[in-house]
């Protein structure tokens, strides 16, 4: 294996795990989603390593991924999520007031459909830019600015009083 590959692989690990858990809501399915954009890197690494900007190659490389997934296990995925969110609720632990708030934050987040979940990841949790966010989902800036919105008024009316108390944190 390249060792320039190893080393941006190793440099963007976390964030890439980090961001594919938010996509996804799932630490399994998040590491399998790292590991298969890691592969396409791989793959294509000359590309990558020569892009502009190699951190928004990275970012739509995941993106893209989880996209596809998304769609080719779309059943699966749902019997999945059903089955973790139960044995979840009768296993759980005690909870603290900000995994409680992190819960909360991923249980809306399910509730948008996956581009546009992308599109809020990415904008607000990673602070990519619209220009950034459009580039890595291949769309336009108008769009990520309406479906960004649309999204984000879904989510204050999914959370209610909830939602200004989530923006403060």
């Amino acid at each position: 294996m390249d060792e320039d590959f190893a080393a941006f692989a190793r440099e963007r690990q976390q964030q890439l795990y980090r961001t594919a858990y938010l996509l996804c809501g799932n630490r399994d399915r998040a590491q399998d989603l790292v590991q298969s954009t890691l592969v396409a890197l791989l793959k294509s690494w000359n590309r990558v390593r020569d892009a502009d900007n190699p951190d928004g190659y990275v970012h739509t490389a995941l993106v893209r991924t989880f996209l596809s997934e998304r769609r080719r296990l779309r059943r699966e995925a749902e019997i999945h999520t059903l089955a973790s969110s139960r044995s979840a609720a009768h296993h759980a632990p005690a909870h603290d007031a900000t995994t409680d708030l992190r819960l909360t934050i991923l249980q809306a987040l399910r509730q948008l459909p996956p581009k546009p979940r992308a599109m809020v990841i990415l904008r607000y949790w990673e602070d990519l830019t619209i220009e950034q966010t459009a580039a890595a989902l291949g769309c336009s800036e108008g769009n990520v600015k309406s479906q960004c919105s649309r999204s984000l008024e879904k989510l204050r009316n999914l959370l209610g009083d909830q939602f200004t108390e989530l923006v403060a944190h």
